[in-house]
C-alpha cells in the first residue's frame, strides 16, 4: 500500500533553515506529482509546493525561500526551507496528487502523517 513518511522537522530560530524529506513507497513514484502542504493550529491546510516532473510550483508565502525537489531513484521528495519565519510554524505534510489542481488539498489522495516545524522568533 501507499506509504509516505515525512522527516526533518524540528525547532529552529527565525532566519534558519530546515530540510524536510518524504520517503514514498507502494506506487510508481516517478509518475506522480508530489506536493507539500502545511497546517498551523486553527488554520486551514495551506499549499506550500508541488513538483511535476521537473516543473515546480510554490505558494505565494514561500516563494523565494522554499525549494521543492525529488529524487526518483530514492523515491523521496524534499522541501528545503530557508529564511524561516515564525509564521512558517506548522505541521508539514507531503502528499501524492491525482489531479491537475495542484494547489488544492482535494486533489491529493495519499498523505503522510506530518512533521512539526516550529520557528522561534
Amino acid at each position: 500500500q501507499v506509504q509516505l513518511v515525512e522527516s526533518g522537522g524540528g525547532l529552529v530560530q527565525a532566519g534558519g533553515s530546515l530540510r524536510l524529506s518524504c520517503a514514498a513507497s507502494g506506487f510508481t513514484f516517478s509518475s506522480y506529482v508530489m506536493g507539500w502542504f502545511r497546517q498551523a493550529p486553527g488554520k486551514e491546510r495551506e499549499f506550500v509546493a508541488a513538483i511535476r516532473l521537473s516543473v515546480k510550483y510554490y505558494g505565494d508565502s514561500v516563494k523565494g525561500r522554499f525549494t521543492i525537489s525529488r529524487d526518483n531513484n530514492k523515491h523521496t521528495a524534499y522541501l528545503q526551507m530557508n529564511s524561516l519565519k515564525s509564521e512558517d510554524t506548522a505541521v508539514y505534510y507531503c502528499a501524492v496528487s491525482l489531479s491537475d489542481n495542484l494547489e488544492s488539498s482535494d486533489g491529493y489522495r495519499y498523505w503522510g502523517q506530518g512533521t512539526q516545524v516550529t520557528v522561534s522568533s
